[in-house]
């Protein structure tokens, strides 16, 4: 399926362009699109320079582009097109893992890292399907239950904190201490209790003694390979994030921005 061009017509589906320098990889991604029904026809190119003049002359409905080339870079790239009267929804494809923020800010679609897996690649097709219009909007969902209730003791008084207030939690030992834009509080419940019951509200560890809520989260930092993030109205709390779990935070952010 793959094609030199789109000259003749091709069934309904997705139009994709694949820009990798690397061969191997590059034909590894198109084969993997090729397979995918959601996907008519792919084309590939060998360089950012070579696939902006293919994006200027021909219509394609996303770009699958790397992060790492010679000359124009992946996110140069990707910042062309964002200024485009209308541009093609972007997945990043990259062995790094280090440029999921700017992915963020340029407004990537998904951030897929090598070697790629079909089940992985499939959701990233899902989004960009999503974010063109060509996904069926869902059945309306029945009203949210109302917010979950923390009882939390102080000085013999039992208050009730709205776990929707809770920015982080930090373990202490066996307790948790819940921060909250009024103070903290302490429960007598296990983080480890807490990242599992508490998962489907947003909340994701970050470090070994951290849980963060993603939906109070104002700003990511990348510095040197380490991140931080912000949490809470301004100036905030910042909160450092363990490499092994930066992947994951990235991951959860960008499918909150509805990327």
């Amino acid at each position: 399926m793959t094609t030199s061009a789109f000259e003749e017509p091709v069934p309904p589906g997705l139009r994709a362009l694949v820009v990798d320098d690397e061969k191997p990889a590059r034909d590894e991604l198109a084969y993997l699109l090729d397979r995918d029904p959601r996907v008519a026809d792919v084309r590939t190119c060998g360089s950012a320079t070579e696939g902006l003049k293919v994006l200027r002359e021909t219509t394609v409905d996303c770009v699958f582009l790397d992060v790492h080339m010679p000359g124009l870079s992946g996110l140069e790239l990707a910042d062309v097109l964002s200024r485009f009267k209308q541009p093609p929804p972007v997945v990043f494809v990259t062995a790094h893992d280090g440029h999921a923020v700017e992915a963020f800010d340029l407004r990537a679609v998904d951030y897929v890292l090598k070697p790629v897996r079909a089940e992985r690649l499939a959701e990233a097709v899902r989004r960009v399907l999503e974010a063109i219009g060509r996904v069926p909007a869902p059945e309306a969902e029945p009203a949210a239950p109302a917010d979950v209730q923390i009882p939390v003791e102080l000085g013999g008084v039992t208050r009730f904190v709205d776990r929707s207030t809770v920015t982080h939690v930090e373990a202490q030992g066996d307790y948790a201490r819940l921060h909250t834009a009024d103070g903290s509080h302490l429960i007598r419940v296990p983080l480890s209790t807490l990242e599992e019951e508490w998962a489907d509200a947003g909340f994701v560890r970050i470090h070994r003694s951290l849980l963060v809520a993603t939906g109070h989260v104002t700003e990511v930092r990348m510095d040197g390979g380490r991140c931080t993030v912000r949490v809470g109205t301004a100036p905030g709390t910042e909160l450092g994030v363990s490499r092994r779990n930066t992947r994951e935070l990235r991951e959860r952010l960008l499918r909150r921005s509805g990327s």
